[in-house]
């Protein structure tokens, strides 16, 4: 019987995996941290780990389909977030399996990234996501702030409903503002962002790569968090030192 993803789906993994291909960066630094052989193929995005060396199949969003076949994956990594519909579909009719991740909220990684190493990759669960459980199981509120978390400009978007940057934060003591909006990556214009009733703005450098001379000057009057996208965003061995590295930023808030 074929094991299910995280959204339903079943997925014809072989029971033994020799060959990766991951089409998210946060799941291909946890297939390489995990199990550094199985990995055949990244994205052009895939940085992590640093010096990752192997064949690179375009981006999350345009995945050269043909390039993968040739590489004979036994399963690719995909997230619902990250890779279209379509790119997913055209993967399966070319008969690859294709795991998909679903992953909103801090708990949903863990449990996510457990069933994918587990029952897609068919390795044991590493050392490393068990420490990242701990860390967050013990993870303390900070003081209470009210954000807006910008992800682009020229337009303008936030982070909006049920995302899990979003979760992340909530779990450090900041709400998001927006966490109510009907969509999850609503476009807002700075005016709008600006009257929020926010008092503070959580700056990531990704996907928009928002820098001390590029973002806080558009957010007169409100603390700037500048932060690492990678540790806001990315669900795999970054879980470990994400609460102390946010935390750390977070303290750091100031207004420019």
């Amino acid at each position: 019987m074929a094991a299910r993803d995280d959204t339903g789906a079943p997925v014809p993994v072989p029971e033994r995996v020799r060959r990766v291909v991951s089409i998210v960066p946060s799941l291909t630094e946890t297939v390489a941290v995990t199990a550094p052989g199985l990995l055949a193929g990244a994205t052009d995005w895939c940085t992590h780990p640093e010096g990752l060396d192997v064949p690179r199949v375009r981006g999350t969003k345009n995945p050269d389909v043909e390039r993968i076949r040739e590489l004979r994956p036994d399963v690719v990594l995909g997230n619902t977030e990250e890779n279209r519909p379509a790119d997913v579909e055209a993967l399966r009719a070319a008969g690859i399996p294709v795991w998909m991740t679903e992953i909103r909220t801090v708990d949903e990684a863990m449990a996510s990234l457990r069933r994918m190493l587990t029952e897609a990759c068919r390795v044991p669960v590493p050392a490393w996501l068990d420490e990242a459980d701990r860390v967050w199981a013990d993870v303390a509120p900070g003081e209470p702030r009210a954000a807006v978390i910008p992800i682009w400009r020229r337009p303008w978007m936030a982070v909006g409903r049920d995302t899990f940057t979003g979760d992340v934060l909530a779990r450090l003591g900041v709400a998001n503002v927006y966490a109510g909006h009907p969509e999850r990556y609503p476009k807002i214009a700075l005016d709008e962002l600006n009257a929020s009733g926010a008092d503070l703005a959580v700056l990531p450098d990704e996907p928009y790569r928002f820098t001390a001379g590029d973002g806080p000057e558009s957010f007169p009057g409100l603390d700037v968090a500048l932060v690492s996208g990678r540790y806001l965003t990315w669900y795999g061995p970054s879980l470990v030192q994400a609460p102390a590295a946010l935390k750390e930023a977070l303290a750091a808030a100031r207004s420019y």
